[in-house]
């Protein structure tokens, strides 16, 4: 039964987790995004209370 022959299926998890946990996270690392967002300013606006007639 050739499925109970581990070499061949144990090489291929070590390859798959090699290149998922070397290749893969450095090119998504060095991903970069085209519109960076600007931080806001830092001026907190004032806010008036509403004067509602509760009726």
């Amino acid at each position: 039964m050739p499925q109970l022959n581990p070499s061949p299926w144990f090489a291929i998890l070590v390859f798959s987790w090699l290149i998922f946990l070397l290749i893969i996270p450095q090119k998504i690392l060095a991903h970069n995004f085209p519109n960076e967002p600007t931080p806001l300013s830092t001026e907190i606006s004032k806010t008036e209370p509403w004067n509602w007639p509760w009726h």
